[in-house]
Order: structure tokens, then sequence, then C-alpha cells
């Protein structure tokens, strides 16, 4: 029992304990137990793998990458939106021990050479395009010696590390591997060796890095272990009560709160699409018979205003996941009311945790779950401090840490970022503000960082700004959030231009257009003489801030 804390600290009870196995191994066991439960569908493909076809498909990629000579801690980059393909790849690395290298959908040329670069991806998956996104014309444009060069053999100046893009679809691409070509290319060595690497990788190899906005700057490169990913899939399941029987819809958090979950406990699941959409989400929810559906709070809400919302049949739903931004009380009771999940939880955390430290349980009182965002999950330990590091009393204000398995092994190839968020008692720093109260529930109250959070996207001012300044014309740049009723926040930049010079707000949107991602891009910018500032000469965000919110509700 939680109840009767006195400082703000806890710890996740489990009568179970972690499952010390790597991702391949786990997934095995599940395949050999479930052979004919669905697995994987992935509705705008056409795809429907059960356990047993779609554990054949990831053993033909895995000894197709161990046959282009990637070994165990290679990195291999994944790009592109929601597809059979991405979720393949995933299980086929882990089961090489390659680290798999999220690359966001969004990114732009950029983004995508810096995350290329500082993970030292050997290999790249992509995608073909989708919507704006040309993906091979971007890895076309950052390597043009990519055209000339035999598929596997790339050399380039921009991208060292990177030897061979195996392009998804059936196409050919010139100086590219096709998916369909490596999946067939194994050869009985590849899958003896394939057989070899169950026993030699270890639970607490490196198998992953996501990339997450850096307050000064980059993006930095999250390394999380099997162990981690594995047991915080598994843990996310169990708080739904997922069985062989359920059907969890992902239109968002997929790798590990989606696939890891559903696959950990034999359940199925389901993509409706390659990137979210309401209208298909609530149709593959009614045709697929959908028991679990996850989402940010924006997604919910773009749901429930659907004009059709009504016609569907939702009554399959029972439990889901709304996390990666705070959610209004009223969508919350909505979303139990009318989309029927009664167990619907709410999870917080960080990429650096794997992702999930906190969530709310069906049995927790409505009121918990809409005010909180629960307790700690099982082994991991929690505690707020105040700037001292000193646990507050319950009750008080502090920065919230996190202890345990689910903590990142670092930032990779960046030791300075990693003792920043990392102490030397293996406490992860969150930034976040929070209260706990005596029973060990959290509220998650603020941010000591100024990130922005838009529709569910964490953006980093400083990481928007360092881009801005390669612009010739920009002397100075704050960026800052700005209230949004339908967003939650908005991204504002105050600009300063050079002496002589000018710009216009266009010219900046322009600049950033096909550069950095969408939800990056400023929707508002002001050009200014001065920035409001202490007396010591430190910029002053929140009043900028403030200016804004007034300038732009006299306009609404």
């Amino acid at each position: 029992m939680m109840d009767g804390l006195t400082q703000s600290y806890t710890c996740g009870a489990s009568s179970k304990p972690i499952i010390y196995e790597t991702i391949g191994n786990h997934f095995e066991g599940v395949v050999a137990q479930y052979p004919d439960t669905e697995a994987l569908v992935v509705c705008h493909q056409g795809v429907r793998w059960t356990y047993a076809e779609f554990n054949q498909k990831v053993d033909e990629l895995a000894a197709g990458l161990l046959q282009l000579k990637i070994t165990p801690g290679d990195r291999v980059g994944i790009w592109g939106p929601n597809s059979a393909e991405w979720v393949v790849t995933q299980m086929a690395t882990a089961k090489i021990g390659a680290i798999l290298v999220n690359i966001n959908p969004a990114y732009r040329l950029y983004e995508l050479e810096y995350a290329l670069n500082k993970s030292g991806c050997r290999a790249i998956v992509s995608a073909e395009a989708f919507k704006s996104s040309k993906y091979l014309e971007m890895l076309y444009a950052l390597a043009p010696s990519l055209k000339m060069c035999p598929p596997g053999k790339l050399r380039s100046a921009k991208l060292p590390k990177l030897e061979m893009v195996i392009r998804m679809g059936e196409e050919k691409s010139p100086g590219m591997l096709n998916f369909p070509d490596v999946c067939a290319s194994g050869r009985d060595e590849d899958r003896k060796r394939l057989r070899e690497l169950k026993d030699e990788l270890r639970p607490d190899d490196p198998i992953n890095i996501q990339f997450t906005s850096g307050t000064t700057g980059s993006p930095k490169g999250a390394t999380l272990t099997h162990c981690n990913i594995l047991n915080n899939g598994y843990l996310t399941g169990q708080g739904m009560r997922l069985s062989p029987s359920d059907r969890l819809c992902i239109p968002v958090f997929g790798m590990v709160l989606g696939n890891l979950a559903a696959f950990a406990h034999g359940a199925t699941a389901v993509y409706p699409s390659e990137v979210f959409d309401a209208e298909s989400t609530l149709r593959a929810i009614e045709a697929e018979r959908c028991t679990a559906l996850h989402g940010v709070p924006t997604m919910f809400v773009t749901e429930l205003s659907h004009p059709d919302f009504e016609k569907f049949d939702l009554s399959t739903l029972r439990t889901g996941v709304m996390a990666g931004a705070p959610c209004p009380v009223d969508v919350m009771k909505r979303v139990i009311s009318d989309m029927n999940m009664k167990h619907i939880l709410i999870g917080y955390g960080q990429t650096e945790v794997s992702p999930i430290n906190h969530l709310t349980l069906p049995d927790d009182p409505v009121e918990k779950r809409v005010e909180t965002v629960g307790r700690a999950v099982p082994w991991v330990e929690i505690k707020v401090i105040d700037a001292d590091g000193r646990v507050v009393p319950i009750g008080e204000q502090g920065e919230v840490c996190t202890r345990g398995y689910s903590v990142m092994l670092g930032y990779w190839n960046d030791e300075e970022q990693t003792r920043d968020t990392i102490d030397e008692a293996r406490w992860l720093h969150s930034g976040d503000l929070g209260v706990m109260d005596e029973e060990g529930y959290l509220r998650i109250v603020g941010r000591i960082k100024d990130m922005i959070i838009r529709g569910g996207e964490n953006i980093y001012p400083r990481e928007v700004e360092e881009f801005l300044y390669t612009h010739p014309k920009i002397k100075e740049v704050q960026v800052f959030g700005v209230p949004d009723q339908r967003m939650g926040e908005e991204v504002c930049a105050w600009i300063q231009t050079e002496e002589g010079e000018s710009l216009t707000e266009d010219e900046v949107k322009a600049f950033c257009k096909g550069q950095i991602t969408h939800f990056k891009i400023p929707k508002y910018v002001r050009f200014v003489d001065e920035y409001p500032m202490t007396v010591t000469g430190k910029i002053q965000k929140f009043k900028m801030s403030e200016q804004m919110a007034e300038e732009l509700a006299k306009v609404a």
C-alpha cells in the first residue's frame, strides 16, 4: 500500500520479477504459445499475419541483414511512417543485436544528416515518400554519389558512416538495396548465425536509439536496452490487462507502448493508417473490433469531433493509453463515456525512461485518473526534489526524478549531456515539476525547461533557435511557446536582424520549410529591436510569451 507517505519518494511494487531476456527470445516464447493468433494487422497495406507468419518475416529480414554483414552493435536507421516493414525491421534488428535508430518521419535534411551522423548508422531502411516528405530524394540530396554507387557500397562526404540504403517497396532505385530482396537473400549460414545469436546477445545490450530534442540545441540520442523497452512495453500491456484476445489500435506510440505492449502479451497490433487520421482510426476500431486505443489528447479530441463519430461502432473498446501531453478533465470524461473506454489509462514519462514511469490503473478512482498521472510503474523509484537535491515533503512541488531498470544507458556519444541528466546515483532528472500525494499519485504542474508541447510533440526552443541562427540575416532569435486552444501551445519566434538587413515572416517560414520538421516551424514570427531582460542581462521568455498571448487575444 502507498498510504501514509510523508516524503515524496516511492517505488513501484510488483510480485513478479523483471523479464531478464532479450526481445527476440521473449518474442519467440510468445510465438510458440500463440502461433495462430493474429500478431500484426496493417490496414492500409492489407497485411494480416499470425504470430507464426510474422516471426517468419522477421527471421527472413534478420538473416538478410546478417548476409549484408550487419553485426551486433551496428546502427540501422528506420525512416518512414507506419508500415509492416517498420515493425519487421524493429524485431529483426533486435534478433541480431543491431541498434535500431528511430529517424522521425517528419525530419528534413538538416535533422536527417545530424541523426545519421550522430548515431553512426551503417544502414538505413527508408520508405519512398509520404505526402511532402520525399525520403529517397532527401537521401540523394545529402549523398549524390548514391546514384552512381553499387547498392550497399555508398561512400559519401556528408554521411561518412552510411554504407547502405534499403528502400521499402518493390521498385528499384539507383544505389539502393530493395527490402524484399534483402529479406530473400539470407543463406543457411546466416540462419545458423541467427540461431547462435539467441545465446550470445544480452538483455542489457543497447538495442535502440531514440532521438529527443535537446535543451542545448541538437537532438540527443537516448540509448535503450532490450531490458529497458521490453519491460516497459510489457508493464504498459499489463496495466491495460492485455491478453491474446485483445486488439490494440496504434495510431501513435508505435514501438514500445504499441508493438512491445501487444507482442509481450500475445495480443494483436493494429495499424489503421500511415500516420494519424481520425476517420481511419475510427474505421479500424470498428472493422477490427479493437479493444484498446492509444493517442495523445489532441487525437482523442479530433476523433470525438469527427462529423461521423456517432456512426462508428466503438462498443468493443475497453482500454488504452493517453499520454504525451496533459489531458483536460472534460476530454478524459468524454473518452470514458462516449468512446466506451472505461479503463483508459493516463501515462507519463519521457523517452529517457523507455518511456513510461507513471501510469494510472483501471481500479484507480476516477478523480485520480483525471487529475494525476498515476503512480510509479513496477520496479522503478520516483522522488520529487528541491533545487538542492533534497526530497520534498508530500504535497510540495519539486523536480521529478526516476531510478531503475527503465533509465536509459545514456545519450549516444554524448557523455556531457548524459552527466547533466543522470546523476552519480543513477537518478534521471526529468526537468518536470510535480507534486506527489500521500498515496504516491503524481501531478505534473510545470516544466523547469522551457519545452513547448504542441499537440503532443515536444519542441525545445533552443533547437529551433540554433537552426534559425544559420540564416545569414538573423542576428538574434528567441523561440518560445504561446498558448493555443487547439494545439495546447504554438511556436513563436522573436527575431533581431543584422544591421541594414530586413526579413519578412513568410521568408523565415520558407527558410524553415523542408529543413526542419513542420511542427517546429514558428507559427508566429515577430521582428524586434530588443528583448525583455533582467537587470543581470538574462532574457525573460515568460514576458515575451505573456506579451504575445495578450496580442493574440486582441485579434482572436
